[in-house]
């Protein structure tokens, strides 16, 4: 089995993507949302069918682990009301794709988070999600959207949220938005940044000594963290930190949304093969032809048939590590036989 770890809905109906726009120059304006449209499940069908189906199946995967569109979350727009209102309407779109495709997808939710603001609408928002079958979030260290204001994700402030995740034994996809500042370009800047900065944040704390049992993963190949492993290395033993294979890696793991084959060589060169789980978020930040290989980008799973592994080892990276760090996901698979 292939389970893809990393998948948005980036193709979700006109109408949602209208209707956000909509609430927030209603919230400009001082005024209520407008209620929420109408989406028919054949929509629906048409935007997964045509979309992220259709190349799960050409590239010979078979599920993904999906979740709203990553940098349609523009948590630094409007207050938490307008937050919490957009997660549930981005999360109640992903249950449905999940109900109409129960074979290929599953939901990871978006959380309503505003910065300075506590926690409980995210942890309420987590319940109702794994309520409703869904087996992780997506948590953004920088809700401010490229201003950083929020709290080192080892704080304290974060801890609720990680007693709620080890509770209902979901992990954490740890992943930004967009941005309020032209200085940082979204995919191409703000997410490596963030997922680089995300982790020397946990090699400067001790989080995972009070959260044994929590597990996040950093996407897009761990940001610029595999190129300067010996920097990080050497990070961690000046700041008289165990080694990092102790320290964060029983807790931190990497998908493999690299898009070339020198990076995603690296990634496997450099990382335990225990800590990568395959990932390709295809249609979303490089949806592309790659003129020198005639492959799109995001075809992840190509530069990975080209490793030479063992059937072992890739029956951990195509699913078996995603079981593993996901174990709602392997329940709902083992009750499906699968």
């Amino acid at each position: 089995m292939i389970i893809d770890c990393h998948g948005h809905y980036t193709t979700a109906p006109a109408a949602h993507t209208e209707w956000r726009e909509s609430q927030l120059e209603a919230w400009l304006a001082g005024k209520p949302a407008p209620p929420y449209p109408s989406i028919s499940d054949d929509e629906i069908r048409e935007t997964i069918e045509k979309n992220q189906l259709r190349l799960l199946r050409e590239r010979g995967a078979d599920m993904t682990i999906f979740s709203p569109r990553a940098s349609a979350m523009a948590h630094h727009r409007g207050d938490l009301k307008v937050g919490i209102e957009w997660a549930r309407a981005c999360n109640d779109l992903i249950a449905r794709v999940v109900e109409l495709f129960p074979d290929n997808f599953i939901g990871v939710c978006m959380l309503p988070q505003t910065a300075g603001e506590p926690l409980d609408a995210a942890i309420a928002e987590l319940r109702r999600c794994v309520d409703m079958g869904f087996v992780g979030c997506n948590l953004n260290p920088d809700p401010s959207g490229g201003k950083w204001d929020s709290p080192p994700l080892t704080d304290r402030y974060w801890y609720p949220l990680y007693e709620a995740m080890v509770e209902l034994q979901v992990p954490a996809m740890v992943h930004v938005s967009s941005t309020c500042t032209p200085v940082f370009h979204a995919t191409g800047a703000h997410y490596i940044n963030a997922d680089t900065t995300a982790f020397m944040q946990l090699i400067q704390g001790d989080l995972f000594a009070d959260f044994p049992d929590l597990k996040l993963i950093i996407p897009h190949g761990g940001g610029a963290v595999p190129y300067h492993w010996g920097r990080y290395r050497g990070l961690a033993d000046m700041l008289k930190k165990p080694p990092l294979e102790e320290h964060v890696m029983k807790n931190v793991f990497f998908d493999t949304c690299v898009y070339h084959q020198p990076g995603i060589d690296l990634l496997f060169e450099v990382i335990d093969i225990d800590n990568i789980l395959f990932g390709s978020e295809m249609v979303g930040a490089v949806r592309g032809i790659d003129p020198r290989t005639g492959h799109y980008f995001d075809d992840t799973k190509r530069y990975i048939d080209k490793l030479g592994l063992t059937e072992e080892q890739r029956e951990k990276v195509f699913s078996g590590n995603a079981r593993r760090v996901y174990p709602r996901l392997d329940a709902a698979l083992k009750a499906r036989g699968r």
